[in-house]
C-alpha cells in the first residue's frame, strides 16, 4: 500500500486527493494543514486517513503533494532537504511559477529525494476543502517540469491519472514565460482594471451596477486570491516586470495614436487584435485537444438545459461550457467545449439547424 502526503487541503490539494481515491482508494491519505477545522472536514469525510502537524511526519511517505503558494513551497522543499524521507519517494508541487522553485529543489539532490514540478492549470473562484472536487482537472492542462527522471514523472501521473488531466512536459523557463503571458498579466490586467473603474465611479453608483456583460466577463480573473497572488508575482517578478513593461509601450502607443487622431493606425490596433484572436479560433490544438463551438443563445428559461440535453441524448461529451455575455432580452454568447473534433462537428450539425453558430 502506498501512503501520500498532502500539505495544505484547499481547493487544490482536496481536489488532487479526490482524484486519487478514483483510481487508488486503497492508498493511504497523510494531510496536513494548520486550520483544525479543515482536517476534521477532511477526516469526517474521508479524505483523508490521518492528520499530520508538520512535515516531519512525512518519513512513510511514498509521494508528497505540496500544495501550497510559491513562497511556502521554497521553505518546505528546505525543510524536507533536510528530513530522513524514504529512499524512493517522490516529491511534487503544485507552483504557478517554477524557476524558483525547481532551482530550490536542487537541494534534494544530495539525499537522494526526487522532485517532479507540477502546476495544474485549473481553479475556481471558490476557496478551501469544501470547494474541492475530483473533475475540477478533467481535461485541464497540468504542466510537468521536464527533468531527467521520466520514471517519476510517470509515477505522478499514474498517481493522478483519476483526475483525468492533459499533462503538458516544459522546461521551468518555458513554463514561466507562458503562464507569465497568458494567466498572470491578464490577472494584473483586469485587477487594475476593476479598480480603476471603481475609483472612476466612486461618486458614481450607478456605473458599477451597470458594470455587467463584457466588463463583468474580462474582469471575472480579479476576484482570485490576493495572498496567492502577490506570492506568484513575487515569484516570477523578472518575467512579470518585462511583460508589463511591453504592455504599457503597447497601451502608450494606443494614446498617442487617440491624441494625434490616426484613424488608420487607431482601426489597425484593433484590426491586429481581431486577425490575432481569430487565429486562435481556427487552431486545432493538437496538443492540448481542446475544441469549441460558439452559439447565440436567447436569453430565456430552460434554453441551456435544452441544448445540454441534446448533446447528452446523442452521447456527445462537454468538457466545458461558459456563457460569453448574457443580458436581459439579448442574445448570449454560448460557448461550448469538446475533447476531440468529432464530437465538434456532432456538436455543430446537430444544433446549427437551432442555433446560429457564430464561430468555430
Amino acid at each position: 500500500m502506498k501512503t501520500v502526503l498532502v500539505k495544505v487541503l484547499g481547493l487544490i490539494g482536496s481536489s488532487l486527493i479526490r482524484g486519487i481515491k478514483i483510481n487508488h482508494p486503497e492508498y493511504k491519505i497523510i494531510g496536513l494543514d494548520e486550520n483544525q477545522r479543515t482536517i476534521q472536514y477532511a477526516l469526517n469525510h474521508g479524505l483523508i486517513d490521518e492528520a499530520a502537524t508538520d512535515l516531519t511526519n512525512s518519513s512513510e511517505a511514498d509521494f508528497i503533494i505540496l500544495a501550497t503558494p510559491v513562497s511556502q513551497i521554497i521553505i518546505d522543499i528546505a525543510q524536507l532537504s533536510k528530513l530522513d524521507l524514504k529512499k524512493d519517494v517522490v516529491v511534487t508541487d503544485v507552483g504557478s511559477t517554477k524557476q524558483l522553485i525547481m532551482k530550490t529543489a536542487r537541494k534534494l539532490d544530495s539525499k537522494h529525494i526526487t522532485f517532479v514540478g507540477g502546476h495544474p492549470m485549473a481553479g475556481s473562484h471558490k476557496t478551501g476543502v469544501t470547494a474541492g472536487k475530483a473533475n475540477l482537472f478533467e481535461n485541464a492542462f497540468y504542466f510537468q517540469i521536464s527533468g531527467k527522471n521520466t520514471e517519476a514523472a510517470q509515477k505522478i501521473q499514474k498517481l493522478l491519472v483519476g483526475t483525468k488531466a492533459k499533462w503538458l512536459k516544459v522546461n521551468a523557463k518555458q513554463h514561466d514565460k507562458i503562464v507569465a503571458q497568458i494567466s498572470h498579466l491578464p490577472h494584473i490586467i483586469a485587477a487594475g482594471l476593476v479598480n480603476q473603474t471603481n475609483q472612476e465611479f466612486s461618486n458614481e453608483p450607478l456605473g458599477m451596477e451597470l458594470a455587467a456583460g463584457g466588463f463583468k466577463s474580462i474582469t471575472r480573473i480579479a476576484s482570485a486570491d490576493p495572498v496567492m497572488w502577490k506570492s506568484i508575482l513575487l515569484s516570477n517578478q523578472e518575467i512579470i516586470l518585462q511583460q508589463l513593461k511591453i504592455y504599457q509601450e503597447t497601451l502608450n502607443k494606443l494614446a498617442a495614436h487617440l491624441k494625434n487622431r490616426d484613424e488608420e493606425e487607431v482601426e489597425s490596433f484593433f484590426a491586429t487584435a481581431k486577425f490575432n484572436r481569430d487565429k486562435l479560433k481556427q487552431q486545432k490544438h493538437s496538443q492540448t485537444g481542446f475544441f469549441d463551438l460558439f452559439l447565440d443563445i436567447p436569453d430565456q428559461r430552460g434554453e441551456l438545459a435544452k441544448i445540454t440535453k441534446q448533446l447528452a441524448e446523442h452521447k456527445i461529451s462537454l468538457v466545458n461550457i461558459h456563457i460569453l455575455e448574457i443580458r436581459e432580452d439579448v442574445e448570449g454568447i454560448l460557448q461550448l467545449t469538446f475533447s476531440n473534433e468529432t464530437d465538434l462537428n456532432k456538436a455543430r450539425m446537430l444544433l446549427s439547424s437551432s442555433y446560429k453558430i457564430v464561430r468555430r
